[in-house]
C-alpha cells in the first residue's frame, strides 16, 4: 500500500516535482564538474607550471663545504666533485618514484670554441645534458624539463659529437646549422689537452643564459671532463602536494609516528629527502619559487571550486524547499484526510521523504552524469595545451557522493515544509478546504 501511495503521489504534481528535480540536477551537475575536475586539477596544474622549470634539485653535498685558507675562499669554482649518473637508478626505488615526471642531469664544463674559417677563439660554458632519454617508462632529459626551449634543428644524438648553440653565440660566432668548430678543453684532474670538431644540429632559444652556452650530450661532456660516470647537477621534476605547516618541519625531530606521516605525503621536501637517503654523497633541496607557486594556484582555485559547490547546493536546497513549501501547502486537505482516518505523522512525513528521496536519486544520477560531461568540457577549455583534457571525467565514485548529497539536499529542502504542515490540525485542514 505504502509503495502504491507513493508512486501515485509521485504521478500527481509533476509541474511542482519537475521544478524541484531541475533544481537538484543544476546543483549535482556543477558539484560533479567541480568534484571531478578537483581529483585532476593538481596533474594538470603541475604540467601547466612545469615552464618554470624542475621543483626539487639534486648536486653534491660536498658544494656545501666551504674551503677557507687565512680567512680566503679557495674552494675552485667548479668544486671538482660529481654525482654518479649510474646512481640516477636509484630514483625508481624511493616511495614516491611514481611521482617522478621527468630527470634532467647536467655536466657544466669550459671550453674554448675556436671559428675553422678564421681561427678566432670563443670561450664558451658547455653543459652536457640528456636528450630525449629512456628513464624506465618516461622520456626525459633538457627539453622535457624546459618546455620554454625553443629550438630549430634537432638535438644531439649520444656519442655523435653534435652540438646545439645558444642563440647568442651563434650570432656573435657567426654560425649557423650545418656548420662545425671546433671544441678544447682539459680533460679530467691530468689536465690533459682534448679537442673535438663539433657539428652544429640546432640553435636554441631561451630567453636566459643559456643562449650564450654550448648544449652536448652527457656522454661527449663526461669525455672533456675525463669522467665517464660523472654529472654535476640533477633536475627533477615531480608531482608533489602543495606545502603546508607540517611539510617545512625538520623529520629528524619528529617522533617514529609523525615521521612515517612526513615521509609518506608527496612534499617536495620528503621527496627530496628521500632522494638524499637513495644517491651517496647527494644533497636535494625543493626549488621554493616552483613548488610555492604551484601551491598558491592550487589552493586558491580549489577553494573557488569549493565555494562554487557550496552555492550551487544551497542554491538547490532553496528551490527545493520552495517547490515542496507549494506543492504540500496543494495537497493540505490530502494530508488533513489522511490523519483523520488514522494516519500516523511518521508515516506521512515518511511518504513526503520517500517522494523527495526518489526524485533525489533520479535528479542526483542524471547530475552526475552531464557533470562528468561538463568537467570533460570545462577541462578542455581550461587545459587545453596538457593533452588529455579532451578524455571523458567518468569517475565512478564520485556517483554515490552525489547521489548522497542530493538526497541531504532534498531532505533538507523539504523538512520545513513537512513539519509545518504536519502541525496543523486536521479538523483546521478539512474546514478550511470545504
Amino acid at each position: 500500500m505504502f509503495f502504491r501511495l507513493l508512486m501515485e503521489s509521485f504521478r500527481r504534481q509533476r509541474r511542482r516535482k519537475m521544478l524541484a528535480g531541475v533544481a537538484i540536477l543544476l546543483g549535482t551537475t556543477a558539484v560533479t564538474a567541480m568534484l571531478a575536475l578537483a581529483t585532476t586539477i593538481g596533474d594538470r596544474i603541475h604540467k601547466e607550471l612545469a615552464v618554470y622549470g624542475a621543483n626539487i634539485v639534486v648536486y653534491p653535498k660536498a658544494d656545501l663545504l666551504d674551503v677557507k685558507v687565512g680567512g680566503v675562499d679557495v674552494k675552485p669554482a667548479s668544486g671538482g666533485v660529481y654525482l654518479k649518473e649510474s646512481d640516477l637508478e636509484k630514483l625508481k626505488t624511493i616511495f614516491w618514484a611514481n611521482n617522478i615526471t621527468g630527470v634532467s642531469p647536467e655536466l657544466p664544463l669550459q671550453l674554448t670554441a675556436t671559428r675553422q674559417e678564421d681561427g678566432r677563439l670563443f670561450p664558451a660554458r658547455t653543459v652536457g645534458y640528456w636528450f630525449d632519454h629512456d628513464f624506465g617508462t618516461l622520456k626525459t632529459g633538457a627539453q622535457a624539463l624546459h618546455p620554454w626551449w625553443r629550438l630549430q634543428g634537432t638535438w644531439p644524438l649520444v656519442h655523435s659529437r653534435d652540438v646545439v648553440v645558444g642563440a647568442t653565440l651563434a650570432k656573435q660566432m657567426e654560425l649557423k646549422i650545418g656548420d662545425s668548430f671546433r671544441l678544447q678543453g682539459m680533460a679530467g684532474n691530468a689536465g690533459q689537452p682534448i679537442s673535438l670538431t663539433a657539428n652544429i644540429v640546432g640553435i636554441v632559444t631561451t630567453g636566459d643564459g643559456t643562449d650564450s652556452e654550448i648544449l652536448l650530450s652527457l656522454q661527449d661532456a663526461q669525455l672533456f671532463a675525463g669522467a665517464n660516470d660523472a654529472v654535476r647537477r640533477v633536475e627533477v621534476s615531480a608531482r608533489t602536494k602543495p606545502e603546508d605547516a607540517f611539510a617545512r618541519v625538520d623529520p629528524d625531530s619528529l617522533p617514529p609516528k609523525q615521521r612515517e606521516i612526513w615521509y609518506c605525503r608527496p612534499y617536495a621536501n620528503s621527496i627530496a629527502y628521500q632522494i638524499r637517503e637513495a644517491i651517496p654523497g647527494a644533497q636535494a633541496e625543493q626549488v621554493r619559487r616552483v613548488e610555492q607557486s604551484e601551491g598558491n594556484v592550487l589552493k586558491r582555485i580549489s577553494g573557488l571550486m569549493w565555494l562554487i559547490s557550496a552555492a550551487a547546493l544551497l542554491a538547490a536546497g532553496f528551490a527545493v524547499s520552495a517547490a515542496m513549501a507549494t506543492a504540500i501547502l496543494e495537497r493540505r486537505g490530502e494530508i488533513g484526510l489522511m490523519r483523520s482516518l488514522g494516519a500516523s505523522k511518521g508515516s506521512i512525513a515518511l511518504l513526503f521523504y520517500a517522494e523527495a528521496g526518489l526524485l533525489a536519486v533520479l535528479a542526483g544520477t542524471m547530475g552526475y552524469l552531464l557533470g562528468s560531461g561538463l568537467a570533460a568540457w570545462l577541462g578542455a577549455r581550461i587545459f587545453a595545451g596538457d593533452g588529455g583534457a579532451a578524455e571523458a571525467v567518468l569517475i565512478p565514485v564520485l556517483l554515490p557522493v552525489v547521489v548522497a548529497l542530493a538526497l541531504v539536499v532534498a531532505i533538507a529542502g523539504s523538512t520545513p515544509s513537512i513539519r509545518a504542515a504536519l502541525r496543523m490540525e486536521p479538523s483546521a485542514i478539512l474546514r478550511a478546504d470545504a
